[in-house]
């Protein structure tokens, strides 16, 4: 059997981790988690991260093994998963990988641009400008030296906006000329599994789990983690609204409703950019034997 990575995507809500524990359970595999804020330690609740026994059931990789103040890239996660399933695939024919950071995804799928590494001189100069100056004059600034990404980066999007003066600013180059989005070809197979629901019925299981982690005490993991709210690994939703909250800004219902409405926001943008991929076949979460059965077909082909 040729060696196979199965990856378990879909918007935030729709049912990921249940099925991708069943996937895993069913292969003999560990599981890989690819959203990029369930590597940070202090964000257990606010990213729905697997809970102790979930990690007990199955062994997860890149989950709580980052702190709020340590540097990740899309480019480092794709070094480190391939180094990590080179080893797996030495036992196992199947892994599983599961999240819906669209990026990281890709980086493991197709690979990113050979983009270099920004040195740490070069970050906190960009990170002392955008607290200075604003995101405003940033953009600004990228208009005037890469006009070209300007047209098509999201503008508010601080971290893109950043890391494109970063580039320019430490080779001299524009970060266009990085960008030759070429898709690199992998040691092993991928089956891509999506996972859709109706809007309405999405929806509802998000505003649910909004409740949840409210339940659950959010607040107070906000409360922990307050002094670092500068930083680009807390620029998510959930702990932008909360940190409102806390400043004043917001009323706490207010805030609640905030999170909810912006996760179903995020969740329609993951839903544009999976759509884009014609290799994923989708299924509703609950058609679990239709899905066991596509990836032995695949398997045996």
């Amino acid at each position: 059997m040729a060696k196979t990575l199965i990856v378990l995507i879909g918007p935030t809500g729709v049912g990921k981790t249940d099925l991708s524990l069943h996937l895993a359970e069913s292969f003999g595999s560990p599981i890989i988690s690819s959203d990029s804020r369930q590597l940070y330690a202090d964000l257990k609740i606010g990213t729905a991260a697997p809970t102790p026994e979930q990690l007990q059931k199955v062994p997860h990789y890149f989950v709580g093994t980052l702190k709020l103040t340590d540097y990740y890239s899309a480019a480092q996660y794709e070094t480190e998963v391939l180094k990590l399933l080179e080893t797996l695939f030495q036992t196992k024919d199947v892994v599983v990988m599961t999240g819906g950071s669209m990026m990281y995804v890709d980086a493991v799928c197709k690979g990113i641009d050979d983009i270099p590494t920004v040195n740490k001189e070069t970050r906190e100069l960009l990170i002392h400008k955008y607290e200075t100056e604003g995101l405003d004059q940033l953009c600004a600034e990228l208009k005037l030296i890469d006009p070209e990404y300007y047209k098509i980066v999201d503008l508010k999007n601080p971290k893109r906006v950043i890391h494109a003066l970063e580039i320019c600013y430490m080779t001299g180059k524009t970060y266009t000329s990085f960008r030759t989005r070429s898709i690199k070809e992998r040691p092993f197979r991928i089956i891509k599994i999506g996972l859709t629901r109706d809007r309405e019925e999405l929806y509802e299981r998000i505003n649910r789990r909004v409740d949840i982690m409210m339940e659950e005490g959010l607040l107070e993991e906000v409360k922990s983690v307050y002094p670092y709210k500068h930083l680009n690994s807390l620029n998510t939703v959930g702990y932008k609204e909360m940190f409102n909250y806390l400043d004043g800004i917001w009323e706490l219902p207010f805030a609640i409703e905030k999170i909810k409405q912006n996760s179903r926001i995020y969740s329609r943008k993951q839903m544009t950019w999976f759509k884009r991929d014609e290799d994923i076949a989708w299924f509703h979460p609950d058609q679990e034997e239709d899905i066991l059965t596509y990836i032995q077909k695949m398997l045996n082909d």
